[in-house]
């Protein structure tokens, strides 16, 4: 019991540990709510490429291109690439690419499926047939993506004030649909507000999510090398790691789809939560490492980018960038780190241990909450209350667990209030009644997010596509907001 006893502690004093390192992420949280970067106007407007992979995506594809296509941006400046990956022999994805003047590649290979190799095969196809180095920049959408009017103008001002990696704003063109593709929807502004902005203030790294983002050529010069099952999370882990920044741009807005079926939605959490143990798998030992030793990583990135030396970096910048590559590393292993697995099996852990020890008599619960609460709920059922007995204990024991539960179920639908408020002006109109009810249901969202990882841990996971059904234009997108949002 002794034993018990002393796993126990311990197990508490990492926990502990853990949870203050992970504190300072209030700063963020506290700053996004008032600020976040703003970019100066371009100087010049660069040329880019846009990559798409699309498998069966006929129903949503021309409406993305089209959108591209209007945008204030020059066209000649925009080259529109599509990958017709994997796609079945009825289906027109092609065709209507072509048609609204993408270039197409088809690719047939049903062994290697993620969208991670749909993207390698494009890369591969544009060194071939354009360089690399045709383009200064690289967007990346998903096919039921709708840009807005000068989504790529406020871009390139990101671009041209010399960032390398850039996220943007991700709104959701089906928010009101229900419960399901509004907790989407909360879940990327959450991101926004709690993360995103305070990150890009800061010139640090936030997170990549999927899509809508834009990257410098050179971070491709070797080929696209991220196939795993979230390609997202291992290309930023591996930029960070290699250096890189990931600013955000909040004046920058698109529309993505979003499940709205149970059943697709689970299938894409495990799949993002197999991604995550294969993006911290493959990039977690090198941000570790660079916690303590960065080898010179940040200023090299640096001279390069700016076209200098290392030498003609001034020093303090030089120990400024060296800082801030070992944050940077520490707070991008805080985001591929499989945290919520980690405190799931912990509480589980506990639980059991805890209990063992009060049956045996060397554990007591505190029954501080026993005269006020307990005794009443023994009393309603006329069960006699003995503070010290075993069984009290470990009801009392389940009681905080569940008490911890229910407190962390209504912070979750505080923050969903708090995304509704502050992104009010941006969110498709929704009836208050149906917002309260997406604050309600969203704490949800993050229930099936820890049940897909353990899911994932212990399950073979092969990617899958999500079904894009929304057929609408961006000026069906932007009817359904009120005047005063549009």
């Amino acid at each position: 019991m002794f034993i018990i006893n002393f796993i126990v502690k311990i197990i508490n004093s990492i926990s502990g540990a853990i949870s203050a390192l992970l504190n300072y992420k209030a700063v963020y949280v506290v700053t996004g709510l008032f600020a976040t970067r703003k970019f100066p106007p371009a100087k010049k407007q660069h040329k880019y490429a846009v990559l798409v992979a699309a498998r069966n995506e006929e129903k949503v594809i021309g409406h993305l291109i089209d959108s591209i296509r209007s945008q204030d941006y020059p066209a000649e400046l925009v080259t529109i690439f599509v990958v017709a990956d994997n796609c079945s022999e009825n289906d027109r994805t092609a065709e209507i690419a072509r048609q609204k003047g993408a270039v197409c590649y088809e690719r047939h290979d049903t062994k290697h499926r993620t969208k991670g190799f749909a993207l390698q095969f494009l890369v591969e196809c544009i060194r071939h047939d354009y360089s690399i180095e045709a383009f200064d920049g690289y967007f990346l959408f998903d096919a039921d993506n709708l840009l807005k009017e000068d989504f790529i103008s406020r871009m390139n001002e990101a671009f041209d004030a010399g960032e390398k990696i850039i996220t943007s704003y991700r709104n959701t063109k089906n928010f009101g649909d229900n419960w399901i593709s509004a907790s989407y929807g909360i879940h990327w502004l959450r991101t926004v507000r709690c993360e995103h902005r305070a990150r890009s203030l800061f010139h640090l790294a936030t997170r990549i999510q999927g899509t809508g983002l834009l990257f410098a050529h050179e971070l491709i010069k070797d080929g696209w090398n991220y196939t795993c099952l979230t390609e997202d999370r291992l290309f930023c882990a591996d930029a960070v790691a290699n250096g890189y920044k990931i600013s955000f741009n909040y004046a920058a807005e698109f529309f993505d789809e979003q499940p709205v079926d149970v059943k697709i939605a689970m299938r894409q959490r495990i799949r993002w939560s197999k991604g995550h143990f294969q993006a911290f798998a493959a990039t977690g030992k090198k941000l570790f490492s660079h916690i303590f030793v960065t080898g010179g990583i940040a200023n090299k990135t640096a001279a390069r980018n700016k076209g200098i030396s290392v030498e003609e970096i001034p020093t303090w910048k030089r120990l400024f960038n060296n800082i801030r590559l070992r944050f940077m590393s520490f707070d991008m292993l805080t985001i591929v780190y499989p945290r919520a697995i980690v405190t799931s099996f912990r509480k589980v852990i506990i639980f059991i241990l805890s209990s063992v020890l009060i049956w045996n008599g060397l554990l007591l619960v505190s029954p501080s909450l026993a005269p006020s609460l307990f005794s009443n709920i023994f009393s309603f059922f006329d069960i006699t209350f003995e503070p010290n007995s075993k069984t009290t204990q470990i009801l009392l024991l389940s009681l905080f667990m569940f008490l911890f539960t229910i407190t962390a179920y209504l912070l979750n639908m505080l923050t969903a209030a708090y995304v509704f408020i502050m992104e009010r002006k941006r969110i498709s109109f929704i009836k208050w009644y149906r917002k309260v009810w997406f604050c309600i249901t969203f704490p949800l969202f993050g229930i099936f997010g820890n049940l897909s990882l353990i899911i994932a841990l212990f399950s073979r996971v092969e990617w899958k596509p999500i079904p894009h059904n929304k057929a609408i234009s961006l000026e069906e997108m932007n009817k359904k907001k009120p005047h005063h949002q549009r």
